[in-house]
């Protein structure tokens, strides 16, 4: 329900209705309180303004005194007004005057002097002109001086063309001799020359006379024929290049060309137009201007294009490229495409050196390798030589100026658009990578064909091996022989092009043929399976798959040794005698990027580079995966179910709980436990040495070490026999799987010893798993890796526990020092070791 004073203010009816922004005054007041409120209200008003008032008057001293400032202001200012005003009417106005029409006269002097001098210019000019002009047509006359003449009108060259085509010219100039205007006499004089110049260089070529072909050479920019002489330069030059091409290209005699034959004859084409730059460069650039040899050099070019064609289709066509391109291409690699085929009952892929295999070899199905290998050596070569010809016309077209940059390897348009750069690639690249490619796989699946295994290996350690490390088989050594040939030929030809698209080739190759064919063969072939569980493979299929192992380790090291070769850096130094005495000699060393001299350009060196450090890594990669999986199976089926057997009885009918102070250890033993060792044991062995002599009899010792002697018999018994096969790091990636198990087993071994191990027994044990450790560690002595001892840190830190008296335990348990020899354990596990030991 509604309030019903909400509708009165003070009383009043309809007070709550009024608009709140209305003005109270105490006319329209209602109620007392309003007009207090509004009285209240003028107040605060008049004391605002009274203040305000205040001020005002407070400051109009300070008006008053600067105001009486301002009117001392004017009244200097009125006066140095007039002053001023005085001046400027009295005095400069005719100095003004004056100096305006001085100005004015100076002005006028200027321009008349301007004139005189451009008029006195023109007469010069003039005078030159006639001269020239007279000098031309005296100089042709009966005196024929072609180089007088020729310089006359290179003097002429130099006058404006206004002034020789001016009416002052053509007034003065002519005379009874000479009636034409200056500029038609000249004209006819320089066409006149340009003929007769002509002539005579033809004429001098034709009597291969050097002296006046270059006397003739050298007129035609005088006569401002810049063009003609160049063009007619090059034609001459370009007489000679056609004339030594054809001599060289019939240098044969119609006998048969030898595999370097066409290589040659290219070879010395490039080798005679380079001679023609370098040697008349100079010359041209001395008589015509910088830059003027690019047209001789286009010209040039445009007779390389014809002859260096004719070479490179002659070659073509007695080469039968086509006919080889084409074989090539529908070669099927039977070898390779059988061996991947799943084995067939009843037969199967042949194994190396079977009939199948030799007959196989020796037909190559219409491909003659011989053939094809040569074709590619005298395509490396042309396309190393053209490289070289390319960076030599880069080097001398492209302007100095960009010398310093990218574009001082960037080919010239006229060379790049070039007929005999289509053909090269047409011709050479394209043959050469399609033929790089089948020769490479084709010698990878020959090598695969004529594999032979190493021969006198055994497992028998008590047996020598007849054969040297590395033991591989002989398809790794033919195949990266190929490797580092197609490599080192394709880097030669400093194509980018071509480096580019043969070395991804190679390492498709590699992935597919090489690792293909060894996976294929570990796993079809000499997988190390026994006949019966828990039994050892044959020892055949066991050395078969460790020499496969060994292909791949050997076949990363012969990768990364061939891009060490091809990609670093090589410092040369040299020794030279000082300067001071006869006695001292000074080194200088200079270091050379194989990369950057086959390619200088930065952004090519780069792309090289990046192509072949891809191919290594993809191929290591690849390898790596291939050779831990050859790793694991070595030690699962032949190294993995041996390892509990032995380290039981390693430790077999070892106690360590002494019944009292007196029996330290408490050892039980079989009499035919150790006799039975002997066998084992080499007295020259610095590691395990000949067991003690009681012990060997029978008789217990209490204090003898056993674990350790039993362990590493064991252990080298079957560890040496592989060593000696495997490659050093092969056997290092066995021995890290190896140990990593033996390691679990260990622990494993040691947690059972819950409650059977005393005090003193503790440092037994300590001592018996040191021995074991380091037995294990130490394959045959001189093959000891330190390093895997980190796989054995948490058994060495149980017993380490175990053994720590009470003050080194309170230590670990409050986190001090010592707690950091046992990190690898948690605090849970520590406890559960401490409480493994009974404790009086």
């Amino acid at each position: 329900m509604a309030n019903p004073s909400l509708g009165k203010v003070n009383g009043h009816p309809d007070a709550g209705l009024r608009p709140t922004n209305t003005v109270s005054t105490v006319f329209n007041a209602s109620s007392v309180a309003e007009i207090k409120a509004t009285l209240s209200h003028l107040h605060e008003r008049e004391a605002s303004v009274t203040a305000r008032l205040d001020a005002l008057v407070a400051s109009q001293k300070d008006f008053s005194r600067e105001l009486g400032r301002l009117d001392l202001l004017r009244a200097n200012l009125g006066s140095q007004t007039s002053t001023t005003r005085a001046i400027s009417h009295g005095m400069l106005a005719d100095a003004a005057t004056t100096a305006d029409r001085i100005s004015s006269a100076v002005r006028r002097l200027d321009r008349e002097q301007s004139r005189v001098k451009a008029t006195l210019a023109v007469v010069d000019q003039v005078a030159e002109l006639k001269a020239c002009v007279l000098g031309v047509a005296g100089s042709m006359g009966a005196p024929q001086d072609w180089e007088t003449a020729a310089s006359y009108l290179h003097r002429a060259a130099k006058i404006p063309p206004e002034v020789v085509h001016g009416a002052f010219a053509a007034e003065m100039v002519p005379t009874a001799e000479v009636p034409d205007p200056p500029h038609v006499t000249l004209d006819n004089a320089a066409e006149s020359l340009c003929g007769l110049f002509l002539r005579e260089f033809d004429k001098a070529v034709q009597e291969n006379n050097g002296a006046r072909i270059t006397r003739f050479f050298k007129l035609f920019p005088l006569i401002g024929r810049s063009e003609v002489g160049l063009d007619v330069y090059g034609r001459y030059v370009c007489q000679g290049v056609a004339a030594r091409a054809r001599s060289n290209l019939n240098a044969s005699g119609g006998q048969a060309k030898d595999g370097f034959f066409y290589a040659s004859a290219l070879t010395k084409l490039f080798e005679h137009i380079a001679q023609i730059i370098d040697g008349h460069g100079s010359l041209v650039e001395r008589h015509y201007g910088p830059r003027k040899m690019n047209r001789v050099i286009e010209r040039l070019q445009l007779e390389a294009d014809v002859q260096g064609g004719i070479i490179l289709d002659t070659w073509s066509d007695e080469r039968h490229v086509d006919r080889k391109l084409t074989d090539i291409k529908s070669y099927a690699f039977t070898f390779l495409v059988q061996s991947f085929l799943p084995p067939q009952r009843g037969g199967g892929t042949p194994r190396s050196l079977s009939p199948a295999t030799r007959d196989g070899a020796a037909e190559d199905e219409g491909v003659d390798m011989k053939e094809i290998d040569g074709l590619l050596n005298e395509m490396a070569v042309m396309l190393g030589r053209w490289s070289l010809y390319c960076r030599f016309l880069a080097d001398t077209c492209n302007p100095p100026g960009e010398n310093d940059s990218t574009n001082q390897f960037a080919l010239p348009e006229f060379l790049r658009e070039s007929s005999l750069a289509r053909k090269i690639n047409e011709r050479l690249a394209a043959p050469f990578n399609t033929m790089t490619t089948f020769f490479f796989r084709r010698s990878v699946e020959k090598a695969f064909q004529l594999d032979e295994q190493p021969s006198g290996l055994t497992l028998n350690p008590h047996k020598p091996l007849k054969a040297d490390p590395p033991h591989i088989t002989s398809a790794v050594d033919d195949i990266m022989y190929i490797v580092n040939k197609v490599l080192q030929q394709s880097l030669a030809t400093s194509q980018i092009g071509v480096v580019t698209n043969v070395v991804p080739t190679v390492s498709r190759v590699l992935g597919s043929d090489f690792i293909g064919m060894t996976q294929r063969k570990m796993r079809d072939e000499c997988y190390p399976r026994a006949a019966v569980q828990g039994a050892q493979p044959p020892e055949s299929l066991t050395i078969s798959f460790l020499v496969l192992i060994n292909n791949l380790d050997v076949a990363i090291d012969y990768i990364r040794r061939i891009l060490h070769k091809h990609t670093e850096q090589k410092i040369a130094s040299q020794s030279e005698p000082s300067s001071t005495t006869t006695t001292t000699t000074t080194t200088t060393t200079t270091t050379t990027d194989p990369i950057q001299a086959l390619f200088p350009s930065p952004t090519e060196t780069q792309l090289a580079s990046q192509t072949l450090h891809s191919l290594a890594s993809t191929f290591e990669s690849k390898v790596t995966d291939l050779l831990n999986d050859g790793i694991q199976v070595i030690f699962n089926n032949v190294i993995k179910h041996r390892l509990r057997p032995i380290l039981s009885d390693a430790f077999r009918e070892i106690e360590y709980q002494p019944r009292d102070d007196n029996d330290p250890i408490r050892t039980v033993y079989n009499a035919p436990a150790i006799p039975s060792m002997n066998e084992y044991y080499d007295s020259d062995d610095p590691i395990i040495g000949a067991p003690d002599a009681a012990a060997a009899d029978g008789e217990a010792d209490p204090g003898a070490e056993l674990v350790r002697p039993r362990f590493a018999t064991a252990w080298n018994e079957l560890l040496l026999p592989i060593s000696r096969i495997l490659t050093a790091s092969a056997f290092d990636r066995l021995l890290t799987v190896t140990v990593a198990y033996l390691a679990r087993l260990l622990e494993k071994r040691l947690w059972s010893y819950h409650g059977r191990v005393n005090a003193l027994g503790a440092t037994r044990l300590e001592r018996d798993v040191s021995g074991v450790v380091g037995a294990a560690v130490d394959v045959g002595g001189s093959q000891g890796r330190y390093r895997h001892r980190d796989a054995f840190v948490r058994c060495l830190q149980m017993v380490l526990v175990m053994g720590m008296d009470e003050d080194e335990w309170e230590d670990v348990m409050r986190g001090g020092e010592t707690a950091e020899v046992v990190e690898k354990l948690s605090r849970e596990e520590r406890m559960r070791v401490r409480a493994m030991v009974r404790r009086a």
